[in-house]
């Protein structure tokens, strides 16, 4: 797979949405342009005069620019933009009202190149009339005139007060054209038919600089990306994950070492892009990591489908998958998406898939209908669509590494989101609209959720992954091959949420732990899959004999009984834990040892309880035991995480039971 193929693809597909700036919508970047932070907007009308300026409101300082191939790339020295720059380049007046601070070159060189511009043959009305206001050397004094900018007693603008962040004398103007008499006379095939008076709005100025640029004498060469003859670029684009990303993904500027030397004699030789084609491409992968990227810290990965239909996420936990699925299917439904009652969501998708009736037997329902809904929406693409996934890092401020490129047949790419949930597939549950709310969901929880339930610090009733950042990226990167490539979980991961579930001390908030368990029974259950073939489910195996399994069910018994017997202001979060609770952490270590200590502190709670229930608890003791073997029974070694799954089973199974004749009643 070509990935600056597809790229560059991605950016053909789309290139109508190119400069077409919205709020709703992120921006794909025409060709030779770029986006900055504007803090100062000046408007002017069709014959050059000042008409007004104002400070730009923060959350409408994102402009779009033409630039240079020289001004995109600036860090140190004097490359001015074409049109929209700081003032040092745009104001004539400068130094007239700045301390200290000779621009004169800064503004000779950006008259000279708009001006280039302004006499070319792919001149626009907007920058002619920008041009003409601008050789009348007034910026600074009119900006000072329309209380733009705040000068101090001696005239001059000091750095303070700050306008939208920055020093004043730093402030980038942006340009508006008024023409209220005329009717626009440039308008192309693929704008909206509208006049914009914004500059960075018009999207014919943005053709026509880009038809000015193409238009510029410059060798053809072979770009290595394509194969195709054009302009070649030796500076490659920033700002690919964010607007203050200085990392580039594509670097030749080392000389000294030994990047090409011995192989060929000159970087071109090894290395040669076509500037547009570098331009696409970047263009189109900055604009979908923008679009429905995702990011841990610097850890940035994006997930497509190649028409861009939606796709589920594979670092989605199942309830935000089945969240992202209904309402797809209502976006689609109003727009009457559906014309048969093969394509109704509703329809039932037939299903011979030995684990859905595994787990529909075991009463997890809502794990089916997540199932069939994946399913049906995959039905609904085409045969020839394809999932792209790229991920990113970077180690240093310069430099930024592809850490994956992977491509797939979208069904395969959804077949492996079925298989992930259907593997780990458990009962969990959320708290969503702060806290107000407790969401039950089955399947396996997000990449984000692993991460703070594995990692996390539990900090009123929540878990905080503050100063653990690195931990989101490190479940990424090692969770993304088991779950698109179907590997088991690290051991180490597996072990270390089965520590945590085996320590509910730790955790003041009885939620929080419950959680963490249901992860570590998720983990037991995909490792189990994987290693060993075994199909563990939700529902409780009374027929199984295995010790672990049974002495998770003994523990889950020992507190189901003490817990019946708190009085209800001991219940919650705040009340006391069970003998169970306390001691499972040694239990997990030393079952047989610490069950003789937990079963005989359990008689005086026994006693607590009413006859009928007593003599029902007592019972299933015994058949609980009765299915050891002797010489298991007596084995002290530590248990697997196993025993979690004979735990969670049983106290589920409890607790649904009592819920039931609770209802009955």
């Amino acid at each position: 797979m070509n990935w600056i193929a597809e790229l560059h693809d991605l950016y053909e597909r789309n290139a109508a949405e190119a400069g077409r700036v919205s709020a709703e919508t992120e921006l794909l970047l025409p060709l030779y342009h770029t986006t900055v932070n504007a803090h100062i907007t000046v408007t002017v009308d069709k014959a050059g005069n000042f008409i007004t300026a104002e400070a730009v409101a923060p959350e409408d300082k994102q402009t779009l620019i033409p630039v240079t191939e020289k001004s995109a790339s600036r860090t140190a020295g004097v490359e001015p933009h074409p049109l929209c720059d700081g003032l040092k380049y745009a104001a004539g007046d400068y130094g007239r009202y700045t301390y200290g601070k000779d621009c004169s070159e800064n503004h000779r060189l950006y008259m000279e190149q708009l001006g280039g511009w302004v006499h070319s043959a792919h001149r626009h009305d907007k920058t002619a009339a920008i041009y003409s206001y601008l050789q009348q050397g007034t910026l600074m004094e009119d900006l000072i005139r329309g209380n733009v900018l705040k000068p101090d007693a001696a005239g001059k603008v000091p750095d303070e007060p700050k306008i939208g962040g920055v020093a004043q004398p730093d402030a980038v103007v942006r340009f508006r054209v008024e023409d209220n008499e005329t009717e626009w006379k440039n308008m192309l095939e693929d704008t909206d038919g509208r006049y914009y008076a914004e500059c960075w709005k018009d999207r014919t100025l943005q053709q026509c600089y880009i038809a000015y640029c193409r238009a510029q004498e410059g060798g053809e060469e072979l770009s290595y990306l394509t194969g195709r003859r054009m302009k070649p670029s030796y500076l490659q684009p920033r700002k690919i994950r964010n607007d203050g990303d200085g990392a580039k993904l594509i670097s030749c500027n080392d000389t000294s070492n030994f990047t090409f030397k011995g192989r060929f004699a000159n970087k071109e030789e090894a290395f040669v892009i076509g500037y547009e084609d570098s331009q696409k491409a970047h263009n189109a992968l900055k604009w979908i990591i923008r679009k429905q990227g995702s990011h841990f810290d610097s850890l940035y990965f994006v997930t497509w489908e190649s028409n861009l239909e939606y796709i589920p996420g594979w670092q989605k936990g199942a309830d935000e998958i089945e969240t992202d699925l209904i309402e797809f299917e209502r976006k689609a439904a109003d727009a009457d998406a559906y014309d048969s009652e093969e394509d109704d969501p509703d329809a039932e998708v037939e299903v011979n898939d030995t684990e859905d009736e595994t787990m529909s037997q075991t009463g997890a329902a809502e794990a089916v209908r997540f199932r069939r809904a994946v399913w049906g929406y995959g039905a609904k693409l085409p045969p020839s669509s394809k999932t792209m996934i790229m991920m990113f890092d970077a180690a240093t401020t310069g430099r930024l590494a592809m850490l994956e490129c992977r491509e797939y047949a979208s069904s395969g790419y959804l077949e492996r989101i079925q298989d992930w949930h259907a593997r780990c597939c458990w009962r969990h549950q959320k708290k969503r609209n702060k806290g107000k709310e407790t969401l039950t969901f089955y399947g396996m929880v997000g990449i984000r959720d692993a991460a703070e339930l594995l990692y996390g610090t539990e900090q009123d009733g929540y878990l905080s992954m503050r100063g653990k950042e690195e931990c989101y990226k490190d479940v990424v990167k090692r969770w993304m091959p088991c779950i698109l490539e179907r590997r088991e979980v690290p051991e180490d991961m597996v072990r270390l949420a089965v520590r945590r579930a085996s320590s509910p001390m730790s955790f003041h908030s009885r939620f929080v732990w419950e959680r963490i368990l249901s992860l570590a029974c998720s983990l037991v259950r995909q490792q189990y899959k994987k290693r060993y073939e075994e199909e563990w489910t939700m529902a409780l195996d009374e027929a199984c004999t295995r010790r672990d399994y049974l002495y998770g069910r003994l523990l889950a018994l020992a507190d189901r009984i003490e817990y019946r017997t708190y009085e209800k202001d001991d219940k919650g979060d705040k009340g006391r834990q069970t003998n169970a609770k306390r001691y499972m952490c040694a239990f997990s270590q030393h079952p047989y040892r610490t069950w003789k200590l937990i079963e005989e502190k359990l008689e005086p709670y026994l006693v607590r309880l009413g006859m009928a229930e007593r003599l029902t608890y007592v019972k299933l003791l015994d058949e609980i035991c009765s299915r050891f073997a002797m010489e298991d029974y007596e084995d002290d070694k530590a248990l697997s995480g196993l025993y979690l799954l004979g735990f969670h089973n049983q106290a589920y199974d409890l607790r649904k039971k009592k819920e039931e004749e609770r209802n009955d009643a």
